[in-house]
């Protein structure tokens, strides 16, 4: 986890970003960057506060890992910095853009044209070829539907003669392979990754994971990944850990024997610590 230290430089503004007044400035070299940013639902005593203030920079060009235990805020964390839920408090930046305050259609925009998602349950279009799939962003975008670009993408993840393909035709692996070759059609500043692995076995889960691996190191990509498992996170050059809506605990390039180790220790205290307060209350 990188600490932001020094004079901070404004990044410059990109044509079309709806900026946050009062934001404050981006830090060069960052993919994401979030400052104090919390998430609440509901009001009141029933309030839930998913995210507690979570400070965080990623550099470009770097596989991060998120785990936590279950209601860690794991999720929450991955809507609001991708843009797909708006934080109740602090600020986001994705490629030196401030998201926090654009409007809906500017955050639709952006998420089409500069990031790359991979789902656990592959969120492929049964109706159209493998090649359609892959081009979906740039349709959507409205931008030129580069069918070389799509041939190259597929090249990369070992699919180049199913483009014509339609994914009922293809496994489970397959499948996956094709939203990774969607996710990195538009060269995006971050791939999301949301339990990608999830419904693989290992061997395959492992090709999916060394695809994004090749990705960063190879592409230059920035990929943000949430996982549950641990075999799956070792593929990352870091791990964050969350609990209770912020962050514990981090490892650098972990083995999944220490990030087993290590999100077993932080599940025990997450239980003990909910124990604790549990019988202050029957105390009480």
């Amino acid at each position: 986890m990188r600490l932001r230290k020094g004079r901070r430089q404004e990044a410059g503004r990109l044509p079309g970003a709806d900026e946050c007044p009062g934001a404050p400035a981006a830090t060069p070299g960052l993919a994401v960057e979030l400052r104090g940013v919390r998430r609440r639902y509901g009001r009141g005593a029933g309030a839930v506060h998913a995210l507690a203030g979570v400070d965080l920079a990623l550099p470009r060009g770097t596989f991060t890992a998120v785990m936590g235990p279950s209601g860690s805020g794991k999720s929450t964390f991955l809507q609001c910095a991708a843009g797909l839920d708006r934080p109740s408090a602090g600020s986001v930046r994705l490629g030196g853009t401030e998201i926090t305050g654009m409007s809906e259609n500017a955050l639709t925009e952006l998420r089409r044209s500069r990031l790359g998602f991979v789902f656990q349950a592959f969120n492929l279009l049964p109706s159209l070829t493998v090649e359609q799939n892959v081009l979906l962003p740039m349709r959507l975008a409205g931008q030129r539907q580069d069918r070389g670009r799509a041939a190259e993408v597929l090249a990369r993840v070992g699919l180049a003669d199913k483009a014509r393909r339609r994914p009922g035709e293809l496994s489970g692996g397959q499948q996956q392979r094709v939203a990774v070759a969607r996710a990195l059609v538009t060269a995006p500043d971050v791939i999301f990754a949301d339990e990608p692995t999830g419904a693989l076995d290992t061997g395959t889960a492992a090709e999916v994971l060394g695809l994004l691996r090749h990705a960063v190191d190879s592409l230059g990509a920035t990929v943000v990944m949430v996982t549950h498992d641990p075999a799956a996170a070792a593929w990352a050059d870091r791990v964050l850990f969350l609990a209770d809506g912020a962050f514990a605990d981090h490892l650098e390039r972990g083995s999944a024997e220490r990030i087993a180790a290590r999100m077993a220790a932080l599940t025990g205290r997450t239980r003990a610590a909910a124990g604790a307060v549990a019988g202050a209350g029957v105390a009480a």
